[in-house]
């Protein structure tokens, strides 16, 4: 059974580890992964048609504990207690190392031990619908069954002072806990990052797509990093930063502006190659373009083999139903197009499109049919979520899943002028 400190408007954790709000979900992933032993029989909960409609969940079904993610920027949101008979609870105002439990197998969480460790709070509201009364600190809510009672709890707020002044029966037990920012459950939300979180990693509080008239130049990201080193982390901030990369930037420019890669992965193949103009006549490279995995940054950048310049970039929004669900971060992308939906003849409408688009809305109908892309490893070639499809327009790519929704967006540079053409204008 874990045995885990309550930090009201914080956090839930232990010495080892700590679900704190606003957490990104890759992080909280990680802890599940690395305690597998202890935390065991994890679901993830998600709409598959409507993702950004409700909560993303990681229910913890051994230890009664739900963490609830915000659809939209994947952060921690609210954790939930929904079953205390599966966990030890404790608070402490001054220190975490001497915490007084409120709820464990000798302990019941009663509206006498709640008073006991938390103190004196407003009046609680009674909701006749659930039949639950709802007790409420800052950022620390406790609801209460009432099946048992033969009438809903009956005070004067007025002349309230304290728990023990409503007239609630004794021994009445705690239901569920959440933990959250703010004064009010319903409105909460998920709180920026917390410092700890940070962990020497920068992450992309946007992406902007730099274009012209034809199609892509550069992103340009707004960065947040926080200060690290030995003896500075009490004095941290976080630190907001912009950097631009276009395609022709170098390894070294990339390396300058966004630091180290997570990862640096070649190629080894080119699945889409039968898809150009003249396959056959593409002369195989002795060297393979190699990517710069930036995962928490939700992009990855290609690198041309033969020149190190950069080629492409690719943005995911790390939707759950994906094939590579969890692996990024989400990349909250913008980009700027002019769309012509009635015609040549017709002006065109400026709008644009972000990682929460649904394509079909924003686009109308491609002209050209889609590429069905099925992705699978090749030790498991199952794919359980299904295949994407792939829509190109204005030398970009955007990958969408079954729901609609835009799994990933390539950017691909202008075109480099052939060897002929290079001759031609160096003769004039």
């Amino acid at each position: 059974m874990l045995d885990l400190e309550v930090v009201p408007e914080r956090s839930l954790g232990n010495e080892q580890w700590e679900f704190a709000l606003g957490m990104p979900l890759a992080q909280a992933i990680s802890i599940l992964q690395k305690h597998c032993r202890i935390i065991k029989n994890v679901q993830v909960l998600y709409s598959e048609q409507t993702p950004l409609s409700h909560d993303l969940i990681l229910n913890l079904t051994q230890d009664g504990i739900k963490l609830l993610f915000d659809a939209w920027n994947q952060r921690l949101k609210v954790i939930e207690v929904y079953d205390l008979s599966k966990v030890k609870l404790k608070y402490c105002a001054v220190s975490s190392h001497s915490g007084v439990h409120f709820n464990s197998q000798a302990i019941a969480p009663t509206i006498e031990q709640i008073d006991q460790s938390f103190g004196a709070t407003h009046p609680g509201v009674y909701n006749a619908a659930e039949q639950l009364f709802h007790l409420n600190f800052r950022g620390l809510s406790f609801s209460f069954q009432l099946d048992s009672w033969n009438e809903a709890p009956k005070y004067e707020p007025n002349f309230a002072h304290g728990l023990a002044s409503l007239q609630i029966p004794h021994g009445a037990t705690v239901k569920r806990m959440y933990i959250y920012t703010g004064n009010n459950l319903q409105d909460t939300k998920a709180p920026a990052m917390p410092l700890a979180c940070f962990l020497g990693n920068v992450y992309a509080e946007c992406v902007d797509v730099l274009r012209d008239g034809t199609g892509p130049l550069g992103l340009k990201l707004r960065l947040l990093t926080a200060g690290c080193g030995p003896g500075v982390m009490a004095d941290a901030k976080v630190r907001a930063l912009e950097r631009n990369i276009y395609f022709g930037d170098s390894c070294q420019d990339v390396l300058s502006a966004l630091g180290s890669p997570h990862k640096v992965f070649y190629k080894s193949e080119d699945k889409m190659k039968i898809h150009s103009p003249s396959p056959h006549k593409q002369v195989p490279s002795k060297c393979n373009d190699y990517f710069f995995n930036y995962f928490t940054l939700g992009v990855d950048i290609l690198f041309d083999s033969t020149t190190h310049l950069v080629k492409k970039f690719v943005l995911h929004t790390n939707y759950p139903g994906h094939y590579n669900f969890n692996i990024y971060h989400r990349c909250d992308f913008k980009i700027p197009l002019v769309i012509k939906k009635d015609g040549a003849e017709a002006p065109g409408e400026d709008c644009t499109l972000s990682s929460y688009s649904k394509i079909q809305e924003m686009l109308g109908h491609p002209m050209e049919k889609p590429v069905v892309l099925h992705r699978s490893s090749s030790a498991n070639n199952t794919n359980p979520f299904g295949s994407t499809f792939c829509f190109g327009l204005q030398r970009m790519i955007f990958e969408v899943m079954q729901n609609n929704h835009i799994a990933s967006v390539t950017l691909y540079g202008a075109p480099r002028p052939s060897s002929h053409t290079r001759a031609e204008a160096s003769a004039h």
